[in-house]
């Protein structure tokens, strides 16, 4: 059974839908996620033990051991796959071989980022070769950022060249994975960038993101400004001047909120040196996934605001279970791009690798509901 509460309806392939990082918690329920839709999938990665038990649960699936300092085996890898789904971060460390590897040989690549700077290597680095060789690269394909950049580009339809759009996220009950706590290490070492005045500029040094009103019950919250990936895919489907992304503190309560803020330029820093290692050990100390329970538990709003021309719109998107939500959009999106008709190619917002609304359709079951406000 999907976990839509759907019945699996077998996909039309053109090939194995490979997923590397597959023996990793995220990499894991994107696998059971694509056997519950009844697709062919290759599992990838390094640890030959954990792969091959992943295959035994699933019931039998191929297994490819594929080292990422090995071009020549990722290569190999991709040749009769027409999608591969990257789960394997942080990405700035190491992701690039494999994103290469997939402009290279057509191969349709999706992953997981949360980390703003890689997916803008996506589109800047690796664009042209993809739209030369047939390849859609569409970074960021989880919670971070579908809903925000899906939502951003329902509620700006419409309403012209707009001034600036605005994407807030409140997060309550999130518990990360390893891979996403080590991921944030690298978030928090800056080099991020804002789309301001029509241009993406070095982002200010601040952290603070003001208020944001939501909708009852969450209400008016202190905000983070918040390295989003929506500053580098909505500029290229929607035009606006300006880019706003924020997040709640999210496990921070909200007085405290002022003293991340503080503090946010000093731990920019400190991830710089040595520190980063003995905290990235740390993590690894920690439970290394939450539990079923705790995942279920989980809330999350996602707001946008259009402004421009004298006219204000807004459109949200509701859910919960942010790693369910991750697994079923990959899945999802592997699927469609695994389709011999699919042709959209080049580095892509998934607003320009999907259509916005039918997509966020088929996460039902994560989000709950998605509206935007009619035009004013």
């Amino acid at each position: 059974m999907a976990a839509n509460g759907e019945p699996p309806t077998a996909p039309a392939q053109s090939g194995p839908i490979a997923v590397y990082g597959a023996s990793g918690f995220t990499g894991g329920l994107i696998a059971r996620e694509l056997r519950a839709r009844d697709a062919e999938v290759i599992l990838a990665g390094r640890s030959r033990g954990k792969l091959e038990a992943l295959a035994a649960e699933l019931g039998g699936a191929e297994v490819a051991v594929t080292p990422l300092d090995d071009a020549a085996a990722l290569r190999e890898l991709l040749g009769p796959c027409p999608v591969v789904i990257a789960c394997a971060g942080p990405f700035t460390l190491h992701g690039e071989p494999l994103l290469a590897a997939a402009a290279e040989t057509g191969t349709h690549y999706l992953d997981t980022t949360g980390e703003q700077p890689f997916i803008r290597l996506a589109f800047e680095r690796y664009g042209r070769q993809a739209e030369e060789s047939g390849a859609a690269l569409v970074s960021g394909m989880g919670f971070d950022y579908v809903p925000g950049d899906l939502i951003a580009a329902l509620t700006a339809a419409e309403m012209g060249p707009l001034e600036e759009i605005a994407i807030a996220y409140h997060v309550q009950g999130f518990t990360p994975t390893h891979g996403t706590a080590l991921s944030a290490l690298e978030i928090m070492r800056g080099g991020d960038a804002v789309w301001n005045d029509g241009a993406w500029r070095a982002a200010p040094n601040s952290a603070n993101g003001g208020r944001w009103r939501f909708p009852e019950p969450v209400g008016e919250q202190r905000m983070l400004r918040y390295p989003a990936g929506e500053q580098i895919t909505v500029p290229r489907h929607v035009e606006t001047a300006r880019v706003r992304t924020l997040l709640n503190g999210m496990a921070v309560p909200p007085k405290l909120t002022p003293l991340v803020v503080a503090a946010t330029p000093l731990l920019g820093l400190a991830m710089r040196t040595p520190l980063r290692a003995a905290t990235g050990a740390l993590i690894r100390r920690l439970p290394a996934a939450p539990s079923e329970r705790a995942r279920k538990a989980s809330r999350f709003l996602v707001e946008c605001e259009a402004r421009g021309g004298g006219r204000t719109r807004r459109g949200r998107v509701r859910g919960t279970d942010v790693y369910g939500l991750t697994a079923t959009s990959l899945a999802h999106a592997a699927t469609i791009c695994a389709e011999p008709a699919y042709d959209r190619r080049g580095a892509l917002a998934p607003a320009q690798a999907f259509e916005p609304a039918p997509f966020l359709d088929a996460l039902q079951g994560f989000i709950s509901d998605h509206e935007v406000d009619p035009l004013p």
